[in-house]
């Protein structure tokens, strides 16, 4: 709602692109600490993307 208020105000081009990377920023540091916490949570390691990896290999080559 509060970037909806921006739309009356001439914002330009050039800030409109700084909001859209701060938005951006926000989300993915949103994503990494989420991230963050499964890996913790579910102990998940290297291995665990190798793992991941031969996997879906397997599928696609079966």
């Amino acid at each position: 709602m509060e970037l909806l208020k921006l739309y009356p105000y001439n914002v330009s081009d050039s800030e409109l692109q700084d909001i859209r990377k701060l938005l951006a920023d926000y989300f993915a540091r949103k994503v990494d600490e989420e991230m963050s916490q499964l890996w913790e949570e579910k102990e998940w390691n290297e291995q665990t993307i190798e793992t991941w990896k031969n996997e879906h290999l397997r599928r696609h080559n079966a």
